[in-house]
């Protein structure tokens, strides 16, 4: 597919439009820097500014299109929007907020109005109100799955959850595929050995995660998903590995940190609290990588 994506430069974006070119896609990078990566061509765009987003989603993906001769630029098929202030307390709280909505609003309505019928954005697991709760809180049930209550207190999440109502506006006004992410926090794979380690020995430093992950990886797997499944209209979808981020068991930690939060079905072992069942049943998403084929797991000692 011809894809236009946004934050290509970003921790998850680097990991993911080359997989995606991998799988064949022609990807078209627009951040305000580049990625320097082979097979993929950048533009350098501010999101919040309609009118060169406007321009982009009808722009040739590169110079070798011109070749092609066709009177102009030809439609893309697919747009993947994850540019954004990645959390809070990078800018400040009303910069997240307008950044992350108006990008998210321009991106939407550009590549719809272009023509474009293929949509999927970055949403988050801090929609779900645990990450940046000021103070301890637990999920009202566990797993945490997408029918969950998404009541945040921060901007970065609030902002999430309002381009969540916008990609469902958008979609109800143009019957279009759009597609959210709430993508739980990314681990690139050089990091396991670098931070897991004190995670085995520290499980609370995970409690904010809801103990979950996903590798950058099988992020780039999930959005090639997305995008080779039609016709679902408007969903959101958990992203997360299968596993625990820490070594304890599922029930060590319903044990120590989610006592009296109820725990809606059987789950496994070391099965993660965050849910992607959906997106396994929807997508056909298969998570490929454990932090345990990374690093010694002292649960098989």
């Amino acid at each position: 597919m011809r894809i236009v994506f946004t934050g290509g430069a970003g921790k998850a974006g680097r990991h993911v439009v080359p997989y995606l070119v991998g799988k064949g896609h022609q990807v078209l990078n627009l951040d305000k820097v580049p990625l320097l990566a082979p097979g993929v061509d950048n533009i350098l765009t501010d999101i919040t500014d309609a009118g060169q987003v406007k321009d982009v989603m009808q722009s040739y993906a590169n110079l070798g299109e011109l070749d092609e001769a066709n009177g102009g630029p030809k439609p893309f098929d697919a747009v993947v929007h994850f540019a954004a202030v990645p959390r809070i307390l990078i800018a400040p709280d009303s910069e997240c907020y307008r950044v992350n909505v108006m990008g998210t609003y321009n991106v939407i309505d550009a590549a719809l109005k272009a023509g474009i019928r293929k949509v999927i954005f970055a949403s988050s697991e801090t929609t779900y109100g645990v990450c940046f709760h000021d103070g301890e809180v637990t999920p009202e049930y566990l797993p945490v799955d997408e029918e969950h209550p998404t009541v945040p207190q921060d901007s970065y999440a609030m902002s999430k959850v309002v381009n969540e109502v916008t990609a469902r506006s958008f979609q109800a006004r143009t019957g279009a595929d759009i597609y959210g992410l709430r993508i739980n926090n990314v681990i690139e794979p050089q990091e396991y050995r670098s931070m897991f380690p004190e995670f085995i020995t520290q499980p609370e430093k995970r409690r904010r995660n809801i103990f979950a992950y996903i590798d950058a990886r099988d992020l780039g797997e999930m959005v090639d998903r997305c995008l080779k499944t039609d016709g679902l209209g408007y969903e959101v979808f958990n992203v997360s590995n299968d596993d625990h981020s820490v070594a304890a068991s599922t029930k060590e930690l319903v044990d120590r940190f989610y006592k009296g939060v109820p725990v809606k079905k059987d789950m496994g072992e070391f099965e993660t609290f965050y849910s992607n069942d959906k997106a396994k049943k929807l997508l056909g998403y298969k998570p490929q990588h454990s932090w345990r084929m990374y690093l010694d797991d002292p649960t098989r000692a």
